[in-house]
């Protein structure tokens, strides 16, 4: 069985941050209202560790098209798993580990055009002796995690269509079941309990990820990583220039108010950060920059904002 290959993740994930952050810069800098604004680009911090470990955070804001996205590479190491690391996986409690993850989500301006997020993460647990070189042990652990999905605050049938044959394309180096998995796991997973109702209209989510030997597990979070921007450009592109007014817009805020109640509430992701010392700056930069709730409201019944809910914030099968 092939070893687990932390550096190689980290090779491929930086150089897959750099190619999402050209492409996003591109459409922003494409879109109708590029010309009333300077040109957005992502600023970048840099946090290098004594033990070689990294975090290079990126953040894009105020764009034409893309009102606030952060894509977000980091390589960390410590002494012992955050609980939100083992909760699947308790025997691995107190391991030491290894991980390295990029995550992103891109908020657009326009409220056709919709939110999406993807996270990559790879995880080496070992034993806390066997970092100190002294005696021998049990070997530890490797897994991956992550996937996207797409959250519209207004529902088309053809984006929804494009995003999960593209999910399902790049599913291929798992063979023909790990697409309905991990498609049921999205649903699953991006699930507002409380509202009950879907994030929105999902994609991928996978975690636990061993799948064979450590390369062909690593060749199926590649194909994800590079369908990402396949999956999601065109949508953008195609959606970032409709036009649309002040109701639209004060939809749109309302409807981010439920990824805000996600993200804060449910997300593992969010809570991994918080337990792990994070940066709070990066663990919370996933959230948007305008928000508004509205006690006890509802979109009227057959009009456009309500269809979202009717037709488009329930598991489907979309290909």
């Amino acid at each position: 069985m092939a070893p687990a290959d932390p550096a190689a993740v980290r090779e491929h994930l930086l150089a897959l941050q750099d190619r999402i952050c050209a492409a996003l810069e591109r459409e922003d800098a494409t879109s109708a209202a590029a010309a009333r604004h300077a040109p957005a680009r992502f600023r970048e911090e840099r946090f290098d560790g004594p033990d070689g470990t990294l975090a290079r955070p990126r953040v894009l804001e105020e764009g034409a098209a893309i009102e606030k996205a952060a894509v977000h590479f980091t390589h960390a190491r410590g002494d012992r798993l955050p609980p939100a690391a083992t909760e699947r996986r308790p025997e691995l409690a107190g391991h030491a580990f290894e991980a390295v993850s990029l995550s992103l989500i891109v908020h657009p301006r326009n409220p056709y055009a919709p939110t999406s997020h993807m996270n990559l993460r790879c995880f080496v647990a070992r034993p806390a002796a066997a970092r100190g070189g002294s005696g021998t042990s049990a070997p530890g652990a490797w897994w991956f995690g992550g996937g996207f999905d797409l959250t519209p605050c207004y529902g088309f049938e053809e984006d929804a269509v494009h995003w999960h044959r593209t999910a399902r394309a790049a599913c291929a180096p798992l063979g023909d079941e790990a697409y309905p998995r991990f498609k049921k796991w999205c649903d699953e997973y991006f699930f507002l309990r409380h509202r009950g109702e879907t994030r929105g209209v999902g994609g991928l989510f996978f975690d636990d990820l061993a799948q064979g030997d450590f390369e062909r597990s690593f060749a199926f979070v590649r194909s994800v990583g590079d369908a990402y921007l396949a999956a999601y450009v065109p949508i953008l592109a195609r959606r970032k220039n409709t036009p649309y007014g002040e109701r639209e817009r004060d939809f749109q805020l309302w409807r981010r108010g439920r990824y805000v109640e996600f993200n804060l509430v449910y997300d593992r992701g969010t809570l991994y950060g918080l337990q792990s010392g994070r940066r709070i700056e990066s663990v919370l930069a996933s959230l948007p920059p305008l928000v508004r709730w509205r006690y006890d409201w509802q979109p009227e019944p057959g009009s456009p904002e309500a269809r979202l809910a009717e037709e488009f914030l329930k598991p489907r099968d979309w290909v």
